[in-house]
């Protein structure tokens, strides 16, 4: 079996101690992912407008993890934080892995189309 370096992109976002939440899960994924680089950090309002506001940044990186236990690895991340529906400690979804793109309707979101050009 030949192991080879796969491309991801993860968006991450917090709207309960974003500054801190978003470096913690920042570093995690420095230790777990190799290459990793990221985004500035953006201010956005909650989609659903609510009124709430997310600190948001994306990562582009390489990993050998496949894409099952990179979903595992982030959601672990996730539950570390104490994470819940109305407190999004910190949300990381996975983007991109390889050619294969997720969450297609955030892709045009403003927010994404202004990191993008960060981590590119």
């Amino acid at each position: 079996m030949t192991l080879h370096m796969h491309r991801v992109i993860i968006a991450l976002g917090s709207n309960r101690l974003p500054a801190a939440h978003i470096q913690w899960a920042s570093e995690r994924m420095g230790s777990l992912l190799e290459n990793v680089r990221f985004s500035r950090r953006l201010w956005t309002e909650d989609i659903h407008g609510t009124g709430i506001y997310y600190m948001n940044r994306l990562a582009v990186a390489n990993t050998m993890l496949s894409m099952d236990d990179l979903q595992h690895e982030l959601k672990a991340i996730e539950a570390a934080t104490g994470r819940s529906r109305q407190h999004v400690t910190i949300d990381l979804d996975l983007m991109l892995y390889d050619e294969q793109r997720f969450h297609e309707r955030d892709w045009s979101r403003s927010y994404i189309q202004q990191l993008i050009p960060d981590i590119l």
